[in-house]
């Protein structure tokens, strides 16, 4: 009997197992691409990884003002060219304790080499509290608000967890306002690329004819001119009497100008594959006109690309401000982006004596990989039936 019942048991599993692949099986013939194109990507472990991440870097920079544990002008007059201070959960009089501290430094100046270094004070010590009141600030601009996710209870006090700058600035905070400008510098950018690149590539790869070739001879005649010298004469061609709002919209026409170029001549090739087809010469002779036709059917046809191909050029354009604004003719101060705070790392000797100024490139090398990653993943689920 036992022999039976084992048969029996293995025969039921075999049969359930098969059912289950045959509904799996189904599932698969009835999903509609971006189904299909979910369900791979989300088998893209390090892509899936990428963009958990930049979420909560958008988030971060959504929500900079509550996130910073002070403002971004605030200075520590004190404390210049200060060291990152250690978080601690073990105190030496009273043991460990759930509540992270730090303990306050004391400067010491070298008598031949007048160089000043900051020590840990074990006399000073300063628990780190949750949701704490400190310096008031505007969420967004609009809502007035005291609280920080994090801080000392007296606001006064410093706690500087990534070290300062040359005027007192805590770089933490500066960091992640800087997050917000540089972030959403690379969104705005690919936004009016995008734009651009649509509508120029449709009508030329749609109508063809004059416009096709007065459009691809402006883009042969925007390739041929290296990129980075491109940008810098025509930022350095920005009126000086701007305000950084109207610079910032300025640097990003520049990037958009300059950008569209490549994404256009693709949407030309595709476009120019997919006009004779049955669907288009259905729609054509329904009545559509030539916007409704490349709008409605001819670009979804190949809107995975253009995501993998958004989401791939959103590091170009965030390295493209921080690269200008590291050279000094892009952003200025008093504006905060990450590319303005790695101007005082230009200097190879402040770098040897304060390495914690290179914060700011650790984030823009982190996001860049990131971005990478979840363009990768993007690209093998654009093609799910591969």
């Amino acid at each position: 009997m036992s022999a039976i019942t084992t048969i029996a048991n293995r025969f039921r599993r075999t049969k359930v197992n098969s059912r289950n692949r045959v509904g799996a099986d189904n599932q698969y013939e009835v999903a509609s691409q971006w189904q299909l194109m979910w369900w791979k990507f989300i088998k893209h472990k390090m892509a899936v990884f990428s963009a958990v991440v930049l979420i909560l870097f958008y988030l971060v920079a959504v929500f900079c003002e509550f996130l910073a544990p002070t403002l971004q002008d605030a200075r520590y007059s004190d404390y210049k060219n200060a060291a990152p201070q250690k978080i601690h959960f073990v105190d030496p009089n009273n043991g460990f304790q759930l509540r992270p501290f730090v303990y306050g430094m004391s400067e010491k100046v070298d008598p031949q080499t007048f160089k000043r270094t900051f020590s840990e004070d074990p006399a000073k010590k300063y628990e780190i509290y949750f949701f704490t009141k400190g310096e008031p600030y505007k969420l967004w601009g609009l809502i007035p608000m005291e609280r920080h996710l994090f801080g000392l209870k007296n606001p006064k006090d410093a706690l500087i967890l990534m070290g300062t700058d040359k005027l007192g600035h805590d770089l933490l905070s500066r960091i992640i306002y800087g997050a917000r400008i540089s972030l959403s510098f690379g969104l705005l950018g690919i936004v009016v690329t995008l734009i651009l690149g649509l509508v120029l590539g449709g009508i030329s790869g749609y109508l063809g004819g004059v416009s096709d070739t007065i459009i691809q001879r402006t883009i042969d005649l925007l390739i041929c001119i290296p990129t980075i010298p491109l940008w810098m004469a025509l930022t350095a061609a920005l009126p000086r009497d701007w305000t950084a709002l109207q610079t910032y919209f300025g640097l990003i026409l520049i990037f958009s100008i300059i950008g569209w170029t490549g994404l256009a001549r693709v949407v030309r090739g595709k476009i120019l594959s997919l006009r004779e087809e049955d669907f288009t010469m259905a729609a054509r002779l329904a009545g559509a006109s030539d916007f409704r036709i490349i709008r409605k059917h001819l670009l979804p046809s190949f809107a995975s690309y253009i995501i993998v191909n958004v989401t791939l050029s959103i590091p170009g354009t965030i390295l493209g401000e921080t690269a200008l604004s590291f050279l000094g003719i892009g952003l200025q101060a008093p504006v905060v982006s990450w590319g303005v705070l790695l101007q005082d790392a230009q200097n190879l000797e402040t770098l040897a004596h304060h390495p914690w100024l290179l914060w700011p490139a650790a984030f823009i090398i982190l996001t860049v990989l990131m971005f990478n990653f979840l363009g990768d993943g993007l690209r093998d689920a654009a093609d799910p039936y591969k």
